[in-house]
């Protein structure tokens, strides 16, 4: 890989372990990984000007179901709680295959790409029509963005007693197998490695306590994180009251759902036992705030839960309830609505921005990204403060609070994937010309 240096940065947000601030500076990329921070380096290989411009660390998205941007602001899902807008959606994605599931991949990876992401988690749960999990990879790989997808699933219909159709769940054996599969295929350990694979089985009210453990147990065998759904609003705790006798926090611990290789989405609804027992056992959270505030689930504890020492990251959700893949924007909302719930002082641009970054990466088990220092992986964004959105800002590092909310340039693994605010990999209009093509196919 060619080196790469980026010369005249105005101000670098590093999120390195001292939380490092620098200014008038340049940085030098080798190998995808960062070679040397300071000013007045000799350049090697490729030069990018960032006159003007606040460098941060790559941001990190840890929840998102990328097939549902070909389902954004579908009528009759748009004013439902969870449940009523699950059960409207359910029977369109029912109607996906491979080609729905990688365009639609595409256009969220790219949308993410141009809101400062570099690093992103998937959650699929439903593989209608042939679909698989390795329509997701193949485009993740086209785009050039570091992927941490993870296999979902439901194995509870409605003739069961589960939310989900029949027609999307699968057999808990199949289920397993294909875990096996996709882990052997495509799962990288190594640092720096650009594809990890996690299991997830959907949410506790569309799969079995059975599978939830089997689960958790094939995950541990293989070495990979675990992800789902849980305690996102008020009827999932209900749901877990009357089906299993307690808690979703208690539901996740019985089953081996807690350790520092397991992650939850939303996590609205935690008390402050379940609070404690993330803690205690180093168990990451996605915290959605755009998602949680368009179905009216409520404000996560957030605060609460980084004052106990809880991994918190940040995950913009399926664009089928967001209606959104802008990261920086989620950071940004993350930040009001612990303001709004606790008080202004409770979080700061940039204490979100850490959660955007090297909190997410934190919680995806990546030490090796998340930060702009020696060693680490070549993730990095650039924004130009230069323009309209910044005039008149007093502080340079306060991107959320001023804007811009489009990266100028981004880089991952020292490859640019955005330059000058386009998507350099692929050829995104033609994209965007397929995923409306069938997102009215669908629609009809």
């Amino acid at each position: 890989m060619a080196d790469l240096t980026i010369r005249n940065i105005t101000t670098v947000l590093t999120m390195d372990d001292g939380q490092s601030e620098l200014t008038d500076c340049d940085i030098r990329i080798t190998d995808g990984m960062i070679a040397a921070v300071g000013p007045d380096l000799d350049p090697m290989g490729e030069v990018v000007d960032a006159r003007g411009c606040l460098v941060t660390p790559g941001l990190v998205n840890t929840h998102h179901h990328l097939y549902q941007t070909l389902t954004r602001a579908v009528p009759g899902g748009q004013d439902a709680l969870l449940f009523g807008w699950l059960k409207t959606l359910y029977p369109i994605w029912a109607r996906f295959g491979p080609d729905e599931m990688r365009i639609s991949a595409l256009t969220g990876l790219a949308e993410l790409a141009l809101s400062g992401c570099t690093l992103t988690s998937d959650h699929l749960y439903l593989f209608p029509n042939g679909a698989r999990l390795d329509d997701t990879i193949d485009a993740a790989r086209e785009i050039g963005m570091r992927f941490h997808p993870t296999r979902g699933s439901m194995s509870i219909g409605e003739s069961a007693g589960g939310l989900p159709p029949d027609s999307v769940v699968e057999r808990e054996e199949d289920i397993l197998n294909d875990c096996i599969r996709v882990i052997d295929a495509h799962h990288d350990a190594s640092e720096g490695s650009m594809i990890r694979v996690g299991v997830a089985p959907c949410s506790p009210f569309s799969v079995s306590r059975e599978l939830m453990r089997d689960a958790a147990l094939l995950a541990r065998d293989k070495g990979v994180m675990l992800h789902t759904h849980l305690a996102e609003n008020d009827e999932d705790i209900a749901y877990s009251e009357e089906m299993f006798g307690c808690r979703p926090g208690q539901y996740a611990e019985d089953l081996g759902w807690t350790g520092d290789d397991v992650w939850h989405a939303h996590c609205v609804k935690l008390d402050g036992a379940e609070i404690d027992l993330f803690a205690r056992s180093r168990t990451g959270v996605a915290h959605c705030p755009c998602s949680n505030c368009r179905l009216g689930s409520g404000i996560a504890p957030v605060r609460a839960m980084r004052d106990a020492g809880v991994h918190v990251g940040l995950g913009v959700d399926g664009s089928a309830s967001n209606d959104a893949g802008n990261l920086v924007a989620e950071a940004r909302q993350a930040m009001l609505l612990q303001r709004v719930a606790q008080g202004a002082d409770k979080m700061s641009a940039r204490e979100a921005l850490w959660i955007a970054t090297r909190g997410g990466a934190e919680v995806l088990g990546r030490d090796d990204c998340g930060q702009i220092a020696v060693g680490k992986r070549a993730d990095i964004a650039v924004w130009d403060v230069s323009g309209v959105e910044s005039a008149g800002s007093w502080d340079p590092a306060a991107l959320l609070l001023a804007g811009p909310t489009r990266v100028k340039h981004l880089f991952v693994e020292g490859r640019q994937v955005v330059r000058d605010g386009y998507v350099t990999t692929i050829d995104l209009p033609r994209v965007i010309e397929t995923q409306n093509r069938l997102a009215t196919a669908l629609a009809r």
